[in-house]
């Protein structure tokens, strides 16, 4: 049944035995809100001509129950479509028929036989079988369609929860997928927990025990869990639907409201472990596609206000290599954007942000590089992103590259210098030791010349796209037939090395080459000036089987293995070990507190090569040493790297200032046993003036100076 809202006067709907009062409603807030007994309805569409509210009482439904036309009249203000239904309720299903020109060479592409989503919805409801492609054929109706729910906000009890608002300088970052932490059957998670927001809470004693301080969730804005043409999932999530809503299949409910508490009881249950949740995030493109995609939400209901357009305006500029790119600084995407993120902030406590392929923001209407993009300036400056961890992913998909130069104060950056010439040298590619160097003591080179701190820079090695580290070290090429391309997807600048065979071996001397290389990796990503962001997995040395690109895998494959943790429980010790060190503070009478990070940054380093004081910075060069000393002179670390094929016999210093050093042996990654890392403080004491470096592998050691 139809209604037309034809004056100011309220209006009855009767539904079965309920009559709801319908009013102009109000422009603000956008979307539904609860507010005087119902339910406030708003849409921004500027080149909409007319626009229908659709009430539907199931998922599964076709024809809505009710459909109600706003009157421009006395239901639009500017361009805001509002009214006000009383007598609704928390879960009602809805969505908006957006009637006006359809003209793609025009950017118009108003289509009235599509159901579409509020963008601002908290909660999409699936029906249980939709045809994807009858979403992209104009005026075909898609039968059973996804649905926006209405979603009370103020039903939940944080007990006092509030983000952490921990300093970078004391966060370790592990970057994880929320299914794929805790879906392997041998995960000891309940089965119905299993790949959930509640499954991931049974592992936070794993993290906390591993020195975790902040996992970085893979997509959890609410995606389509679609198959390709190849049959494949859609498993990483970089497809978004809506900015506000949860992903609900991580819930054990499978149901959207239920996915919001379940995901705030994850948070919280974070906190409580010390632990904050930074969310991977993708403010760059939607899962709309390009012209030949479906139309579900932003298409239908303001295409060019949404979407950067080709000159040709039937096709979409394409910066994210996914079909389209959002115009992130028209005013009102600009708007959603900052709504987006202050919902996750104050609704969800998530402490912070890594945006995907961030310097799409830095473009404007007309995909150019702006110099002050206004989105980032909001992002900054706004009150409630205070203290909020901000993290950008400082590229595009169509060669912008902004690593060192990144608009704004707050901002960190993914640093893929860090990753590229770490991998190299570590591999032994010549004329790379000055670069290695330069990442491992915080890129000034890329931040102290803008007046930045080192910490700007997020390091890390590995990450969800690309090799695992195991990988990394198992494999020259990538293997990626699964995918269904022909192995065409994925990066071929991986810079790695497979250690003298490719893939799975049983040669022993191979497997602890290897598993030296790993620590070798571990060892640099952790302890390097800036903060450390580590994969899933890695710690155990979980692999893809050279896949670098499992986007599409929901399996085992990319799950993680945890029997992995008793087959390489040597690395995993090694790396809790090496975290611990990392944000353990030194103390005793009379010396300020000082992490390894702290003394990296604000101690007195002095470069060596084999001989003391004779650095070798040759293109050939491949091993470094350096004593870092403490500003007060009492505390030394010695670090040698040795990327040779040889091993390599280091001089040590043995006094400063007419103070002998007493060096202890704290690390060394091709030691056997637990001698390959010690409790800091603990390790043996080395007196020899000479220190042997074994091939492929680093050693540190320590010194507590006397001065008397």
């Amino acid at each position: 049944m139809e209604f037309i809202i034809a004056d100011i006067k309220p209006q009855k709907i009767t539904r079965g035995d309920q009559v709801h009062i319908c009013t102009q409603g109000s422009s603000h807030p956008i979307g539904a809100s609860r507010v005087n007994g119902g339910i406030n309805f708003c849409l921004y569409s500027r080149s909409a001509t007319a626009v229908d509210l659709l009430l539907y009482n199931s998922a599964d439904d076709v024809e809505p129950s009710e459909v109600i036309r706003l009157d421009k009249r006395f239901n639009k203000t500017y361009h805001y479509w509002h009214i006000h239904v009383q007598g609704l309720r928390a879960g009602q299903l809805y969505a908006y028929r957006v009637h006006g020109v359809y003209n793609p060479s025009r950017g118009m592409r108003h289509d009235p036989s599509k159901a579409l989503l509020d963008p601002y919805s908290h909660g999409v409801a699936f029906p249980a079988k939709y045809d994807r492609q009858r979403w992209c054929e104009f005026g075909v109706s898609p039968g059973a369609m996804m649905k926006s729910v209405v979603v009370d906000l103020s039903a939940y009890d944080w007990e006092g929860d509030a983000p952490l608002r921990n300093s970078f300088a004391n966060t370790v970052i592990y970057e994880l997928h929320v299914a794929g932490f805790t879906k392997n059957p041998n995960s000891g998670v309940a089965a119905e927990k299993r790949g959930t927001y509640a499954g991931l809470i049974e592992k936070i004693p794993y993290l906390i025990d591993l020195g975790i301080t902040a996992v970085e969730l893979l997509p959890v804005f609410q995606f389509e869990p679609k198959v390709d043409e190849a049959g494949n999932p859609n498993y990483w999530g970089y497809s978004p639907i809506s900015f506000f809503a949860p992903h609900w299949h991580y819930s054990t409910e499978q149901e959207p409201i239920a996915a919001i508490n379940e995901f705030r009881d994850m948070v919280k249950a974070m906190h409580r472990a010390g632990i904050e949740v930074i969310l991977d995030v993708v403010y760059n493109h939607t899962d709309e596609g390009n012209a030949e995609g479906p139309t579900f939400c932003y298409k239908g209901i303001d295409n060019d206000a949404y979407y950067i357009l080709d000159d040709d305006m039937s096709r979409y500029a394409n910066f994210s290599g996914t079909g389209n790119t959002l115009n992130a600084n028209f005013s009102t995407v600009r708007r959603m954007i900052l709504d987006s993120l202050r919902f996750w902030v104050t609704e969800m406590h998530v402490d912070g942000f890594r945006f995907d392929l961030a310097s799409i923001l830095s473009r404007d209407e007309l995909g150019k590089p702006i110099e002050q993009p206004p989105i980032l300036w909001d992002i900054e400056s706004d009150p409630y992103m205070a203290g909020t961890k901000l993290i950008a992913e400082a590229w595009d998909a169509a060669g912008l590259y902004q690593v060192g130069s990144f608009v704004g104060d707050s901002w960190r950056e993914w640093n893929g210098k860090f990753r590229d010439h770490t991998r190299r040298f570590l591999k032994g590619d010549s004329n790379m030791l000055s670069k290695f160097v330069t990442r491992l003591v915080g890129s000034p080179d890329l931040y102290s010349l803008k007046n930045r701190q080192p910490d700007k820079s997020i390091n890390f090695v590995t990450c969800h796209d690309g090799f695992t580290l195991n990988d990394l070290v198992s494999y020259n090429e990538k293997h990626n037939q699964d995918n269904g391309e022909q192995n065409s997807d994925g990066t071929k600048e991986n810079h790695s090395w497979n250690c003298g065979i490719e893939g799975p071996g049983d040669d022993p001397e191979i497997e602890a080459l290897r598993n030296r290389q790993v620590k070798n990796f571990l060892t640099v990503n952790v302890l390097a000036l800036g903060a450390p962001m580590l994969l899933m997995g890695d710690e155990v040395r979980r692999t893809q089987l050279g896949n670098n690109n499992a986007y599409c895998h929901d399996s085992m494959l990319t799950w993680f293995d945890w029997s992995l943790l008793q087959k390489h429980g040597d690395v995993h010790r090694f790396l809790k070990l090496l975290i611990k060190t990392r944000l353990k503070r030194e103390s005793s009478a009379g010396r300020g507190e000082m992490t390894l990070g702290e003394l990296l940054k604000r101690g007195l380093i002095t470069y060596h090569g084999i001989k003391l004081g004779a650095p070798d910075w040759s293109e050939e060069s491949r091993s470094i040493a350096f004593t870092v000393l403490s500003l007060d002179g009492r505390t030394a670390m010695h670090y040698m790297i040795n990327v040779y094929h040889e091993d390599l016999c280091f001089e040590l210093p043995t006094s400063h200032k007419g103070h002998k050093i007493a060096w202890y042996r704290w690390l060394d990654t091709a030691a056997d046993g637990e001698d390959d890392i010690r409790d800091f403080g603990q390790g043996p004491h080395y007196r020899p003036a000479l220190y042997t470096v074994a091939n492929r592998s680093i050693a540190i050691l320590k010194a507590d100076i006397v001065v008397r």
